[in-house]
């Protein structure tokens, strides 16, 4: 099926835009020159410009046109369930992973988790605490639990590379969706020693349940992201890379 040639202006623009060929404050070209370039019709290119503005990369600026606002700091996107590794690949950026805490403790400690993951008291969790630092600065907190007995054998190296590459290639599971919800939280004791000191001290609070293609639940994810770098879509979606 031939793609639309909307979709096409679209990505052409967004992938300009995280390559920093059209950097963060630059102006986009006019509708007369994109509709020129492309060889399109106005309509078509209103069409690639407004799905640019409502990914949060554009801002339509009256007398000015469009100009990028994207700054490629810590956009997550989670219309897509994507792993850390996968997105900063995806995106060209410099990143690197630390695991502050890697751990099996008892459902039982965790009432919540224990609750969301319908599981019982007996069953054992393995808890790992992970900073994210892109461009050498910490910008996310991943705290995670997951279910010991559909994921054994977590080492240090497969928290610090990808769990989820280590859940799908070697375990061969298939992760499916996701359910979210979102809290702006003040920093807490942790947050104050990882992300240092900033304004204004809020983290937004990303907690997830992840699914297998089967539907079991089989972890329980806190992401801490800087309030101010954070954009977020309600419901993901695994999807192979």
């Amino acid at each position: 099926m031939k793609q639309k040639k909307f979709i096409a202006i679209y990505e052409n623009l967004r992938t300009d835009i995280i390559e920093s060929k059209l950097p963060y404050g630059a102006q986009l070209p006019s509708e007369n020159e994109l509709v020129y370039d492309y060889n399109a019709s106005r309509e078509t290119v209103r069409k690639a410009l407004n799905l640019l503005v409502r990914d949060g990369m554009i801002q339509k600026i009256k007398g000015k046109g469009s100009v990028v606002i994207y700054q490629g700091i810590t956009e997550f996107p989670f219309a897509n369930l994507t792993s850390f590794r996968e997105v900063q690949q995806g995106l060209g950026l410099s990143h690197e992973t630390e695991v502050r805490l890697l751990e099996r403790i008892p459902a039982s400690e965790v009432p919540e988790v224990k609750k969301a993951l319908d599981l019982r008291q007996s069953e054992t969790l393995w808890h790992i605490i992970r900073t994210r630092k892109i461009d050498h600065r910490v910008k996310i907190i991943d705290e995670d639990y997951l279910v010991e007995k559909i994921v054994p054998d977590i080492t240090m190296n497969i928290a610090k590379d990808s769990l989820y590459h280590y859940i799908e290639q070697t375990l061969e599971l298939e992760i499916s969706y996701s359910n979210k919800s979102i809290t702006f939280e003040s920093f807490g004791n942790l947050e104050c020693e990882i992300f240092g000191d900033v304004t204004p001290p809020y983290t937004a609070t990303v907690r997830g349940i992840v699914h297998l293609k089967d539907t079991t639940k089989f972890q329980y994810n806190i992401s801490k992201h800087l309030a101010t770098e954070f954009k977020f879509n309600d419901f993901s979606r695994r999807h192979k890379i």
